[in-house]
């Protein structure tokens, strides 16, 4: 349950309050009788609410609201006062407490109002991690056979409350696929926490996982509820798992096997309800079969596997993902959007991508509409290893699956050359009329954007 920290000087009533808010709502409570105090709980426990007041001696309740600003402790406060001045709780607010109540509240109104501010809380979480991902754009943009498979691939594994293991090259939007798969899921209006294993140093990976306590290595100056803890509700992501160090791989096993985590430091467990969700562009078996990667984890994060295709693969979805880019990365420069002449898009369809997929994709639109000047960008703002490029083979698993790609690169090629007009397209293509063509692109799935 949430934990509650009341604040104020007068113990009789911040027991009173802690007692009633457990009583009501079942929150976990704890109290402290002083400005530094309520601090030094904020250094040692991972609060999700604090009811402050305002009036105090020595260290009163404002200076407590900057000390939590500059110190960049991360929860919502509430404040209560019993002298009626409202403007003084009016200037707290200002100092970033989320809302005040007056003492004389019913006990029901405020443990109803600390629900409010955890939730709140917890959605503004999510807005920004939200909008940090739609600022990268998306991956999942597509109508080809490739992308259709994948789309029944994420709704048949949603609902299962199972490990996921997503694979696939770099810059194909694996964390984009997992975050679907949240979304989709029961615990879609729980926490995404999202760890990516080799940006972190193997001395923190543990730490950010499981979490800590305070002093439990030089540095520590806090608790610290890691990732698990966090996503406890919802979902965990790992990404570059293969990266995992052993040691790190032998606690997530454990962790995985028990639901539950220790924090270091700690001496009690923890029970957690998180989904995991890893992802990797590596070889998971060559590693097993190496010994750089665990059997046992790899058989635990294997139950289902969901595999992102490159975007060579899907290259008949290039037109859509680079216009899609186009009117993203154009809104946030404040830019008027431009177009891409035919020949440029027929140019990204004929390359291989292979380094870095759809993340390359996107920077080389970047590119191309910084130095663009006019409405179109031409052919001459394509990098020079992208122009010329030979015609893809498309490297679909199946025959009918190269057939189909194939077929659809045709079509939407044309249909760019032609400005999307129907008729035209027939005619160049040689269709009996825009009939026959209509009929080809329902098969395939091809709209105008």
């Amino acid at each position: 349950m949430p934990l509650v920290l009341v604040v104020d000087d007068v113990k009789t009533l911040a027991d009173q309050y802690a007692y009633d808010l457990k009583r009501i709502a079942g929150y976990t409570t704890r109290v402290a009788t002083s400005g530094q105090g309520a601090l030094d709980i904020l250094t040692i426990e991972p609060v999700d609410c604090v009811i402050l007041d305002l009036e105090m001696p020595g260290m009163d309740g404002f200076e407590v609201l900057r000390r939590i600003k500059k110190d960049n402790f991360h929860v919502p406060v509430i404040v209560y006062t019993g002298t009626g001045n409202y403007e003084r709780c009016v200037q707290a607010i200002k100092l970033g407490a989320y809302s005040f109540i007056d003492k004389a509240e019913s006990m029901e109104r405020v443990a109803h109002e600390v629900g409010n501010a955890i939730e709140r809380w917890r959605l503004e979480a999510e807005v920004k991690s939200l909008r940090r991902e739609v600022a990268a754009d998306t991956a999942l943009v597509g109508k080809s056979d490739a992308m259709r498979t994948l789309a029944e691939q994420i709704a048949r594994v949603a609902p299962i409350p199972s490990p996921v293991l997503i694979v696939g090259e770099s810059g194909t939007g694996k964390e984009l696929v997992a975050r679907e798969l949240h979304r989709q899921s029961s615990r879609a209006n729980g926490p995404f926490v999202a760890i990516n294993c080799a940006s972190l140093p193997e001395t923190l990976i543990e730490s950010e996982l499981f979490g800590h306590e305070r002093g439990a290595f030089t540095g520590a100056n806090r608790t610290h509820r890691g990732a698990f803890e966090q996503a406890t509700g919802g979902t965990l992501f790992l990404d570059e798992i293969g990266e995992m160090p052993a040691a790190a791989q032998a606690k997530l096993l454990r962790v995985l096997e028990q639901n539950e985590v220790t924090r270091l430091g700690a001496e009690r467990s923890v029970k957690i309800d998180t989904r995991v969700v890893a992802a990797t562009h590596r070889d998971l078996d060559a590693d097993v079969a190496a010994g750089r990667f665990r059997q046992d984890l790899f058989y635990r994060l294997n139950v289902h596997t969901v595999r992102v295709p490159p975007l060579r693969e899907r290259a008949s979805d290039i037109p859509e993902l680079a216009n899609h880019f186009l009117s993203a990365i154009s809104s946030r420069f404040g830019m008027k959007r431009k177009r891409f002449e035919p020949e440029v898009l027929d140019a990204l369809m004929r390359y291989d991508w292979s380094r870095n997929n759809v993340r390359e994709l996107r920077n080389i639109v970047e590119r191309m509409v910084i130095a663009s000047d006019g409405d179109a960008i031409a052919i001459d703002a394509l990098p020079a290893e992208i122009r010329g490029t030979e015609p893809l083979t498309p490297p679909a698993q199946t025959f009918k699956g190269k057939k189909s790609e194939a077929e659809r690169q045709i079509i939407v090629a044309a249909l760019e050359r032609n400005d999307w007009n129907i008729t035209r397209t027939a005619e160049e293509l040689g269709l009996a009329d825009h009939a026959s063509l209509l009929k080809i692109m329902r098969r395939l799935a091809i709209k105008h954007r």
